[in-house]
């Protein structure tokens, strides 16, 4: 009994953190912060930074997984169901409305107009987000040469399980690199330490995912949203590429940038586009479908944690691992890169116009620091403006 009240209480306060955490990852870790750390004092610096670290090296919705820890650390494993719940339920509501009230395949006149303004926004969003990953990933030469090579790869490359091949070669290229250059290597025994239960339904989801094709309905979209759940490495952004590997197809690329710009204006995850999409793949049952990819995305990246999250300090100092963690986030940007190219500025790029846009958003986003939300609805009513115009 005393558990649940704690886990309510949990629930409580990330309830209201997914009703007003605007801005997206980083943002969600400073009003974590706040909250956590400052205002009730459920944890220490030094235990919060570690828990920053951990979403960083391990696949998943990185600010998602820092809340789901915290939930576990405060309550247990009923603490971090509640802490997810509460974080997502908002924005699970909202893309859900979103997906059922608005129809992108035949839209009206000021629809299709707001979708081409979030269109533009979109390759603004994606480059500022490459920008700023590669500061952090793409440091020397080796990092940059993964990035260009992944990212001309998927390309040029059309094959199905491309991006999956990209990632793992990347990673044991880190770990041949770092080995190399490393000198030393914890060899401490932490197996005690591993939770082993969460890595072998993991291991299960993973095959699923693969094998994806050959499944029900139900079943395919679920392995789907799986595979992207287990790939996401370096942030929301990189889940951008994945998705329109495993999913893309089955959507036409405006439903596909209007759920990633949705996704970027309301409060909580991102990976809530997960929410949005499934909801469009299903359409005899949009409730069931929105649910089930949901839960597919972000249960890979939280099983990791309830493994690991005990070892988290002793994988940062081993040599494969963060060989590995070197060479992946270098190989995301490449994704995002490649995803930049296309499907964002092929579909939304036209004339000079367009460009001029997209270059006055950048400056918006970069000198000015205007919010996200400032941004979405410029974009959206310069969209809405100018098909009004037209028609």
């Amino acid at each position: 009994m005393k558990n649940l009240k704690i886990a309510f209480v949990v629930f409580s306060h990330f309830l209201l953190l997914g009703c007003i955490s605007f801005g997206g990852p980083a943002a969600h870790i400073g009003y974590f912060q706040k909250t956590f750390v400052e205002k009730l004092a459920w944890l220490n610096n030094e235990e919060y930074a570690n828990l920053i670290s951990l979403s960083q090296i391990l696949p998943g919705p990185g600010s998602s997984q820092i809340g789901f820890a915290i939930g576990l650390q405060k309550a247990g494993l009923l603490g971090a169901i509640a802490a997810f719940i509460g974080f997502t339920l908002p924005s699970f509501i909202l893309m859900y409305w979103l997906a059922i009230a608005i129809d992108l395949n035949n839209p009206q006149a000021w629809v299709l107009g707001l979708i081409n303004g979030l269109k533009l926004l979109a390759v603004v969003v994606v480059f500022d987000a490459i920008q700023n990953m590669s500061k952090s990933f793409c440091k020397t030469k080796f990092t940059l040469s993964i990035t260009i090579i992944s990212a001309l790869a998927l390309i040029t490359i059309s094959y199905a399980f491309i991006h999956i091949w990209v990632l793992i070669a990347a990673a044991i290229i880190g770990i041949v690199r770092n080995k190399q250059v490393s000198s030393e290597q914890s060899n401490s025994n932490n197996s005690k330490l591993i939770r082993i239960w969460p890595l072998i339904i993991f291991s299960g989801f993973f095959l699923l995912a693969l094998i994806g094709d050959n499944l029900s309905t139900n079943l395919r979209l679920v392995s789907a949203f799986l595979q992207s759940g287990s790939l996401v490495f370096g942030g929301g952004h990189v889940v951008l590429p994945l998705l329109q590997a495993s999913v893309g197809e089955s959507l036409s690329n405006e439903q596909f940038l209007f759920g990633y710009a949705a996704a970027q204006g309301v409060p909580g995850p991102m990976f809530t586009i997960a929410t949005f999409m499934g909801a469009l793949l299903t359409p005899s049952s949009p409730f069931i479908g929105a649910l089930l990819a949901t839960l597919a995305i972000f249960l890979p990246g939280f099983l990791l944690v309830l493994a690991l999250h005990k070892v988290w300090l002793h994988l940062l100092n081993n040599v494969y691992f963060a060989g590995a963690a070197l060479g992946l986030n270098a190989a995301v940007v490449g994704l995002l890169i490649a995803t930049l190219y296309h499907p964002i500025l092929t579909s939304a790029i036209h004339n000079i116009l367009d460009v001029i846009y997209v270059a006055v958003g950048i400056i918006c986003i970069k000198v000015f620091k205007l919010h996200i939300l400032i941004l979405i609805s410029l974009y959206g009513l310069l969209g809405i403006g100018t098909a009004l115009l037209v028609g």
